[in-house]
C-alpha cells in the first residue's frame, strides 16, 4: 500500500512527501549527504520518474557550485528543482558564497513568491561548515547530527546513514555509498546510478 513520509524527518511543500507520485510530473528521488571528521559528502541516484514509468536511469541531482565550495543536491519535479538551483546559485554569488544566508533568501522567495511558492522540490545544500534543507515551506533547517535525506527514498538512506554513522567509523564518503546501496536495495524509485561529489 502506499503511505505518505516525511522525507529525512522534514516537512515538505504541500505538507508531506507521496512516495506514490500519481500527478504525472516528472521526479528525481534520492539525495543523501553525511558529514564526519571536517569532510562532507553527497550522494544522488540517477533515477528520474512520471508515475510509474522509469524516464531515465542515469541523471546528475548533485552537483558543485563555487569553484567546489559547495555542494547541492535536488528532489522533487525535475523542472522546479532547476529553478530552484539556478536561484540559489545567483543567491550564492550576491552573499559570496554564504550558504546560510543564500539558503534563508532562498527560502524566504520560494515561500511568498506567487509563482515559486507553486514549486514542488527540495534542496540540500551543505558547504564545509552547514548542512542545511530548503523547503517550500519557509524552512532552513539544519540537521544536529550533519546527516540529511530528501526525495521518495530519503528516509530509507537517512536511517541507514544514521545507523553506520552510529556503529561504524567508516569516513563519510562511505558511510553514503552504502547506505544508499541500502537504499536502492528498499525503494522501487531509487537506482543504483549513483553521482557523489565532496568536500575534502
Amino acid at each position: 500500500a502506499c503511505t505518505d513520509a516525511v522525507a529525512g524527518g522534514f516537512p515538505v511543500a504541500g505538507g508531506q512527501l507521496d512516495m506514490c507520485d500519481k500527478t504525472g510530473a516528472v521526479r528525481g528521488t534520492t539525495i543523501l549527504t553525511v558529514r564526519r571528521d571536517g569532510k562532507v559528502a553527497m550522494a544522488g541516484d540517477g533515477q528520474v520518474t512520471q508515475g510509474a514509468v522509469i524516464l531515465k536511469a542515469a541523471a546528475r541531482k548533485v552537483r558543485k557550485m563555487r569553484d567546489g565550495e559547495v555542494l547541492v543536491g535536488f528532489s522533487g519535479a525535475t523542472a522546479d528543482a532547476m529553478s530552484l538551483l539556478e536561484r540559489l546559485e545567483k543567491r550564492l554569488e550576491e552573499y559570496k558564497g554564504s550558504v546560510r544566508r543564500a539558503a534563508v533568501e532562498l527560502a524566504k522567495e520560494w515561500r511568498t513568491d506567487r509563482v515559486l511558492r507553486r514549486l514542488d522540490a527540495q534542496v540540500l545544500v551543505c558547504d564545509r561548515d552547514a548542512t542545511l534543507l530548503v523547503s517550500g515551506l519557509g524552512d532552513v533547517l539544519e540537521p544536529d547530527d550533519g546527516c540529511a535525506a530528501i526525495g521518495s527514498g530519503g528516509p530509507f538512506a537517512l536511517a541507514a546513514a544514521r545507523a553506520l554513522l552510529r556503529n561504524t567509523d567508516l569516513p563519510a564518503r562511505a558511510i553514503v555509498e552504502k547506505a544508499m546501496e541500502i537504499t536502492a536495495e528498499i525503494c522501487v524509485y531509487t537506482n543504483s546510478r549513483f553521482v557523489f561529489e565532496e568536500i575534502p
